[in-house]
C-alpha cells in the first residue's frame, strides 16, 4: 500500500504506569481509518480516560455530543465485543460536519474533537481539566526593527505544529526553529503602533506553558501554487522528550516527556490511508483499523524514513 511516516506523536510528563494491556482493532466504516488511529491514541491517554471517569453527565445519551460519544467510544473499546464499538461517535462525528467518505487531517479532526468538547461540556470544571491536559500556550512577539517596540499576542494551542526540511530532520532541531525569530521586509512589513506606519519587523513564535500530554503535529502537507504535496523526508523523534530540549522553567514538575503513541500516515496528500502505533504498557502495538499486533520500538522507528505497511 505504500510506505508509512510520523504524523502525529503524543508525549506525556506521567511516569507510565504499565498495566494489562486491552488492545483491540475497529472497523474501518466509510474511511474512518483517521479516526481510528485517534480513538487508538486517547485510548492509551490514560490522563484523558481518568477525566472522563469522573464526569457523569445527564445528558451522555445524547447522540450529538461528542464528549458523551467520546465516552462511550472509548468505554465500548474496553468492554464491548461489538467489531465497531465506535459506531455513534462516528455518526456524532457525522453531524459535526466530519462527514464520512471524506478525506481527513488527523491534526484537524483531533482540534476538532478538543473544540467541541470545551463547547458541549455542561460541567465546565470538567472541560478546563481536559483543556489544560493538552493545552500549549504560546506568545506571538512581533518587534519593529527601526523603534524596537514589541507587540505581544497571546495564543493557545492543542498540538504543536513544527515544519520539516526538506531534507533529513530530528525533532530536537523542529522545536527549535519553532521559535526562531523570522524578518518581515517589502510586502511582509507590519504596522508599528509606535511609528504609526508599517515598518521592518522580527516574528517570533515563543512557548509560555507546556500541557501533561505534548502532541506533536509534523507538518508533512505543502501547498506549492496551489498544489498540495507530501513532504516524505525523515524525522527521527526519541521515546523520551529530555527537558533540556524546551527553555528553562516549562518543565519544571517533571524531568521528560515519554512517547506513547504514533500516528502515521500512509499515501499521498490526496489520498491516503492513518494507522497508530500505541504503547498502553512495556510494549508497542501496531493498530491497522480491524488488524493489531504487537510490534517492536525499531517497528516504530521504521517510520522515520518511511515503512511499508504491510508487516
Amino acid at each position: 500500500m505504500g510506505l508509512s511516516w510520523i504524523k502525529m506523536a503524543f508525549y506525556s510528563v506521567r511516569v507510565l504506569s504499565f498495566h494489562s494491556p486491552y488492545v483491540r482493532g475497529l472497523t474501518n466504516d466509510s474511511l474512518s481509518c483517521c479516526i481510528n488511529a485517534l480513538l487508538q491514541s486517547f485510548n492509551v491517554t490514560t490522563e484523558l480516560i481518568e477525566i472522563l471517569n469522573k464526569w457523569h453527565p445527564s445528558d451522555q445519551a445524547e447522540l450529538n455530543n461528542v464528549p458523551g460519544q467520546l465516552k462511550k467510544a472509548l468505554n465500548d473499546m474496553k468492554i464491548s465485543s461489538n467489531p465497531s464499538p465506535h459506531m455513534h461517535f462516528l455518526n456524532c462525528l457525522h453531524h459535526h460536519s466530519i462527514r464520512r467518505f471524506d478525506v481527513h487531517d488527523a491534526d484537524e479532526i483531533f482540534h476538532t474533537i478538543l473544540n467541541l468538547t470545551q463547547k458541549q461540556m455542561a460541567d465546565k470544571d470538567m472541560a478546563q481539566e481536559i483543556r489544560k491536559l493538552f493545552e500549549i500556550k504560546v506568545e506571538t512577539q512581533v518587534m519593529c526593527k527601526t523603534c524596537t517596540y514589541i507587540q505581544k499576542v497571546p495564543n493557545s494551542l492543542f498540538s504543536l505544529p513544527l515544519a520539516i526540511r526538506e531534507e533529513e530532520n530530528d525533532l530536537k532541531s523542529c522545536i527549535h526553529s519553532f521559535s526562531q525569530k523570522q524578518t518581515l521586509k517589502d510586502d511582509d512589513e507590519c504596522y508599528c503602533d509606535r511609528c504609526s506606519e508599517k515598518q521592518p519587523s522580527t516574528h517570533q513564535l515563543r512557548l509560555v506553558s507546556l500541557p501533561g500530554v505534548l502532541c506533536v503535529h509534523l507538518k508533512r502537507f505543502r501547498n506549492d501554487c496551489r498544489f498540495t504535496r507530501k513532504l516524505e523526508n525523515k524525522v527521527t523523534f526519541p521515546d523520551t522528550l529530555q527537558k533540556d530540549i524546551f527553555d528553562a522553567g516549562l518543565l519544571e514538575n517533571a524531568e521528560y516527556y515519554s512517547l506513547y503513541a504514533v500516528i502515521v500516515h500512509i499515501g499521498t496528500a490526496l489520498f491516503g490511508h492513518y494507522t497508530a502505533y500505541i504503547r498502553p504498557d512495556q510494549d508497542w502495538y501496531y493498530a491497522d483499523d480491524s488488524y493489531v499486533r504487537k510490534v517492536s520500538w525499531s517497528d516504530v522507528q521504521g517510520t522515520y524514513k518511511g515503512r511499508s505497511s504491510k508487516f
